[in-house]
């Protein structure tokens, strides 16, 4: 049975004292600490592709389409590109009857193409009924995504709920249960309201509000579970869109329970403000080793791709140390020194190089994806961080003699000159990459200078 509101209370209370000790903890461990423990949920099938979130699995990163779900063929392509730049589950909306007829065609079609990212159903105010009527739909889609907060109110509210958390059991799916505090239980939230209005030393009311944001979550897991869900096929989420709220709930849930956590602000914003405070909020999370998936919900720009979302999810990891994605180029930012524009020229052309290559280097140079490449623009430093990567190029600066030296592991490889500077260095790139991450080659680094 759902806790009493006595308890909810009292767990506000004892909150503070819980993370305090989390805090500890992972203080102790230093800034990166290690991973909280939580159990690990499966989603998809092993025979076409599953994924795994929690339980010490490397951090998930997924994404959501834009599309109306009944465009079929609109959807399957979002989700293809999504895929490609490295979306490990795609979600999608299921908000009306057709979106929920047209499910297991977009996942027939998906696979018939190869494409076996995981794909999860989105539901809110009429899942129980689309999963109902709709068993094909509920049978296609490899997890659910129930808000809680608007899966209807009183005795409804439990029987809606209780539909869909059966639909899950029967058909062995796994549910996440993401709260969202534009959408929360305006019933709990009033009721805890209520309470704390009671107390000798009243919290604020968003104080209120984000401990209304973790019972909501946990109350409804535990109610899942009671209804017969595994506890193993429990994700939740309590996203909101301010990044110190953003901290402060997730410290509060992670403290309280060993579900996998999905982390994300539920509306990052557009461009730059966008991935700030994505970036922001996520890397103290991850930091403190909460965290089991990452969405960054990003507003698209007009006419740029919905993948720049999973580019941003991929680069705080990486740049986190956390996973790896892509091969690193370190550049500099320029200054009175590199008054032409080539270094940042080269730059572009190595990182779109990098980009196209990705797919065959993945498949055929394995750990490719750790590679570090400097493209440096004077000789302040350039030879110096050329030599700290794998491979790189210091280029000549204002008044400097035309001349690039090329460091492949630390030591000079090559000297370039001329107008195919960037053709030559292209190509050392490709030569090491395949020596350094082909079938038991190596690269030999001393060529001299030319």
């Amino acid at each position: 049975m759902p806790r009493s509101d006595r308890d909810s209370a009292e767990s506000i209370e004892s909150t503070a004292s819980v993370e305090s000790r989390h805090a500890t903890d992972s203080a102790a461990a230093g800034p990166w600490s290690a991973r909280r423990r939580s159990v690990a949920v499966a989603v998809g099938r092993p025979e076409v592709g599953q994924v795994w979130i929690g339980g010490g699995h490397p951090v998930v990163v997924q994404s959501m389409t834009n599309t109306s779900t009944a465009d079929v063929a609109a959807t399957v392509a979002q989700v293809k590109a999504l895929a490609h730049a490295g979306s490990e589950l795609v979600r999608i909306t299921v908000n009306h009857e057709e979106a929920a007829r047209a499910v297991p065609e977009i996942v027939h079609q998906l696979r018939q193409e190869g494409v076996t990212v995981p794909i999860a159903g989105d539901f809110h105010y009429n899942g129980h009924l689309l999963l109902t009527r709709y068993p094909r739909c509920a049978q296609a889609l490899d997890k659910y995504r129930i808000n809680p907060g608007n899966v209807g109110t009183g005795v409804h509210r439990d029987d809606n709920f209780a539909a869909i958390v059966r639909i899950a059991i029967d058909q062995g799916k796994p549910v996440r249960i993401g709260v969202n505090w534009g959408s929360l239980d305006q019933e709990l939230l009033t009721s805890l309201m209520n309470e704390n209005a009671r107390r000798p030393r009243p919290l604020t009311a968003p104080q209120v509000v984000l401990e209304a944001m973790v019972e909501s979550a946990l109350r409804s897991a535990e109610r899942a579970e009671n209804l017969g869900l595994p506890h193993d096929r429990i994700v939740l989420s309590a996203k909101v869109s301010d990044v110190s709220d953003l901290v402060t709930v997730y410290r509060k849930i992670a403290a309280r329970c060993d579900y996998p956590l999905h982390l994300g602000l539920t509306e990052a914003g557009m461009g730059t403000k966008g991935i700030v405070n994505s970036t922001a909020g996520l890397a103290i999370l991850l930091a403190e080793g909460i965290g089991d998936t990452i969405r960054v919900s990003l507003t698209p720009a007009p006419g740029r791709s919905r993948t720049e979302e999973v580019e941003v999810a991929q680069s705080i990891l990486q740049a986190m140390g956390l996973r790896a994605f892509l091969p690193q180029v370190t550049s500099c930012p320029g200054c009175g020194r590199t008054t032409n524009t080539f270094f940042q020229e080269l730059t572009a052309r190595v990182q779109e190089h990098i980009r196209q290559q990705m797919p065959r280097w993945r498949s055929q140079y394995p750990g490719v994806e750790e590679l570090q490449v400097a493209v440096m623009g004077c000789v302040v430093n350039g030879p110096g961080e050329s030599r700290h990567a794998n491979i790189g190029i210091s280029l000549p600066g204002t008044f400097e003699e035309p001349r690039a030296p090329v460091y492949v592991d630390g030591q000079l490889y090559r000297t370039l000159r001329g107008e195919r500077v960037a053709d030559e260095f292209l190509a050392i790139l490709d030569e090491y990459v395949e020596r350094r991450y082909g079938h038991g080659a190596s690269v030999t680094s001393s060529q001299g200078e030319s």
